[in-house]
């Protein structure tokens, strides 16, 4: 890889005029700055792309993509007018760190069989004021096969954090079609077929609102998360040991998030999912108890 590679940046959007410029603006300030940005609109209907067209930089484009509706194919349709070596994925109402590229390009150039890198990141309302951290750790690095580490809850599957070489084509064009659940599977193709480097310096600022998709789809998210675990079990490509314990953690997390939204047949329901995972586990039997009670105290008087 040349010293200094280009980086494409796809940034799918969708009626985010409120947030796009700080995006747009976290990458026009990148330390790095031999880069790309290639924005795919959704359909918008708001005002977007008057907001871009006030950018003055030849290195930012705007492409109306009409209305697709699936984050991978329109990732897709940005990298096929990319010309970098590597590729990276930005929200339009995401932030990163002023230096992610020259932090990750750095990554490539140290670690030449490294497929693709991830980084850490946390969670924000406010700007500048994190709320969750990705990782506990929060500065060094892990190299190498990282497959496992995705269902053991050790790696976030989060294509904003992501950059890979472009020659790894191949596994993005074998998910490019497919959907619901081909931004998680194209990660996982990933891993399955190249080594990786996860930074965990958090470099990413994912933008928490009521209108944000980790808000409005949780649910479509945990439906994900499950068909990929008994996707790779079916395949052979997760042992059933780990399966279990990756689909026991989440039917505990989402029995936990039906519970906050007072759905507790739903929460009861996906614990009673976790306990057949383990049935040996007092865990599930807590949680439980906990949406029962939670219920009650949510009703009102008479």
């Amino acid at each position: 890889m040349e010293p200094d590679p280009k980086v494409s940046i796809i940034m799918p959007t969708w009626n985010r005029a409120a947030f796009i410029m700080d995006a747009v603006e976290s990458v026009l300030s990148q330390t790095y700055q031999n880069w790309e940005l290639i924005i795919v609109d959704d359909g918008s209907t708001d005002n977007t792309a008057e907001i871009i067209s006030q950018i003055k930089d030849n290195r930012v484009q705007f492409y109306k993509a009409g209305k697709i509706g699936i984050g991978i194919r329109l990732k897709t349709i940005g990298i096929k007018m990319s010309c970098g070596s590597l590729i990276a994925f930005i929200d339009s109402d995401d932030m990163w760190a002023h230096d992610k590229l020259e932090k990750q390009v750095k990554i490539f150039l140290d670690y030449p069989d490294a497929g693709f890198s991830i980084t850490g990141g946390y969670n924000f309302r406010t700007p500048g004021i994190p709320l969750e951290y990705f990782y506990k750790q929060r500065e060094g690095l892990k190299y190498g096969d990282i497959f496992f580490s995705f269902f053991r809850s050790e790696a976030a599957v989060l294509p904003q954090t992501l950059m890979f070489r472009k020659e790894c084509m191949t596994v993005i064009q074998q998910f490019s079609e497919s959907a619901p659940f081909s931004d998680v599977e194209f990660i996982l193709g990933l891993a399955l077929e190249c080594k990786a480097v996860i930074l965990y310096e958090p470099l990413l600022y994912r933008r928490l609102h009521d209108t944000g998709y980790s808000i409005m789809n949780w649910e479509k998210g945990y439906n994900e998360g499950i068909h990929v675990i008994r996707l790779y079990r079916d395949k052979g490509k997760l042992p059933a040991a780990m399966a279990r314990d990756a689909l026991f953690r989440l039917y505990i997390h989402s029995g936990e998030e039906y519970t906050n939204f007072k759905k507790p047949g739903k929460a009861i329901h996906n614990f009673l999912k976790a306990w057949m995972n383990k049935p040996f586990s007092i865990i599930p039997v807590k949680k439980t108890g906990k949406a029962v009670l939670h219920y009650f105290k949510s009703r009102p008087v008479n």
